[in-house]
């Protein structure tokens, strides 16, 4: 991070607490596409979703989560990373209220958007404050986002958890109203542990954010249309084509901008464009994985609600010890590459294993080892690519650097599984099994495809990650 991120400050005093209740924010936005997952049945019995639609209750928090990031990153550089921290978690807070008390399948669709919306604000403010705080130490950076990154790594697995609990125990609004208390404690938390900023001038580029959202939403929904109408359909190539039209006219006003949502500039900076690469494979070949296997240990293997959350609570804590333990240290001691790529191959490794699941499997041979071996590639990965996104941005930069890393990690997991259901939905289709068996056949085929992202990202990182053994950089 050399003459970036000034080194001159004293450090706060107060930075360890901060990047707790940092953390905890990290992990709410993380869980919040993730807590929904097993309560899905239940929402679709009580709102009436059709099985088509069902997926937008995840999908539309994903994609304007993920098609707003870099507005949040701008905003945060702009108008104080606090103020936007706030922002965001106030945002969150009123629209899970609505969420959780939807009354029919618009009104829940709009309010899990809105959510998306506001943790669009939170991500990238909370990174940068990260950033800054420990900006002046390497160790005690790498050791920051090590924290970082296992909040939400856990967030994303914790929340199949604790969805499938609160479900059972109480009901799927729960899921969701579960946000108002936690956002209320982080609104009264943040002014006491987080320091003020100061606002800077700049304009903000609106007509970029809403072309690359509109281009998100449009792709995804064109993925997610094909698995019903085939890929050839008007109705999938149509928003496919618009999308990918919308897409090249963002880049072109950033180019051309003087003041862009995302200065191409910044991908100059060093390994930030495969960080962020890697992390899109990351998301491809994780987020699919979990939402998966909570689906075969539903609907292959009979387990209840309840049940199937705890055979995933293995996850998180794995990763949590793998995190913590790990990690950091295999990176001081091999650098970003090869930690990266060794991680990358283990979870792709999982994937194969768990493309060979059957419908008569035992959980702990079928589930259980495959899942340690994913918690294992998943930590080793995922703190190197996040490290190789954001820490060598400059201070200035910090939060287009933040809203990037998050945008990366979320548009791969949103069009990472638009494709892989489509994927195993085509397969299960074509299937002459019964229908149980072609159903497993469907998970089997997203389960190696999600390993194969594994294995490219793997590669990728020994061709582009640049980094020095015993250095965590």
């Amino acid at each position: 991070m050399s003459a970036n991120l000034n080194t001159n400050l004293q450090p706060n005093r107060k930075r360890w607490k901060a990047l707790i209740l940092l953390c905890f924010a990290n992990f709410l936005v993380m869980m919040d596409s993730a807590i929904v997952q097993v309560a899905l049945p239940a929402i679709k019995s009580d709102v009436g979703y059709t099985e088509a639609n069902l997926q937008w209750v995840m999908n539309a928090f994903l994609i304007l989560f993920g098609g707003l990031l870099l507005l949040g990153g701008r905003l945060a550089d702009l108008f104080g990373h606090r103020r936007i921290f706030m922002w965001g978690v106030s945002i969150l807070t009123v629209s899970s209220l609505f969420a959780g008390l939807a009354w029919n399948e618009m009104s829940l669709n709009v309010s899990r958007a809105v959510q998306g919306a506001g943790s669009a604000l939170i991500a990238p403010a909370a990174l940068s404050i990260i950033m800054i705080l420990f900006s002046g130490d390497k160790k005690e950076m790498g050791k920051a986002l090590a924290f970082w990154g296992l909040s939400g790594a856990a967030g994303g697995s914790l929340g199949i958890v604790l969805g499938g609990v609160l479900t059972q125990l109480l009901s799927w609004r729960w899921t969701l109203l579960f946000y108002v208390p936690v956002g209320i404690l982080v609104l009264v938390l943040a002014p006491k542990l987080l320091e003020k900023g100061t606002k800077k001038s700049g304009k903000i580029d609106y007509a970029g954010a809403l072309s690359v959202t509109a281009s998100l939403v449009l792709i995804v929904y064109g993925i997610v249309t094909a698995e019903q109408n085939g890929w050839q359909s008007l109705s999938t190539l149509l928003p496919l084509i618009i999308g990918a039209i919308l897409f090249v006219i963002f880049i072109l006003m950033q180019a051309f901008r003087k003041e862009p949502l995302m200065p191409l500039g910044i991908f100059k900076t060093p390994n930030l464009a495969a960080g962020n690469v890697s992390l899109i494979l990351l998301s491809v070949a994780w987020f699919p994985l979990i939402y998966f296997l909570i689906l075969y240990l539903q609907q292959v293997m009979k387990f209840e609600p309840f049940m199937a959350a705890m055979g995933m609570l293995p996850g998180p804590i794995l990763i949590a010890i793998f995190m913590i333990v790990l990690a950091e240290k295999v990176m001081a001691k091999l650098g970003m590459k090869i930690t990266m790529a060794f991680g990358f191959v283990i979870l792709g490794i999982a994937g194969l294993l768990f493309s060979g699941n059957t419908t008569y499997g035992s959980y702990w041979i079928d589930v259980f080892i495959p899942l340690l071996l994913a918690a294992l590639g998943n930590a080793l990965a995922y703190l190197p690519a996040t490290t190789a996104a954001v820490s060598e941005a400059k201070e200035q930069e910090s939060g287009l650097a933040s809203g990037l890393y998050n945008t990366t990690y979320q548009v791969g997991s949103a069009v990472g599984l638009a494709i892989l259901v489509s994927i195993a939905a085509a397969t299960s289709a074509a299937s002459t099994e019964t229908s149980l068996a072609a159903l497993n056949e469907g998970y089997q085929q997203a389960f190696f495809w999600g390993g194969i992202a594994a294995f490219v990202g793997a590669i990728l990182a020994l061709l582009f990650i640049r980094s020095k053994v015993g250095a965590s950089k």
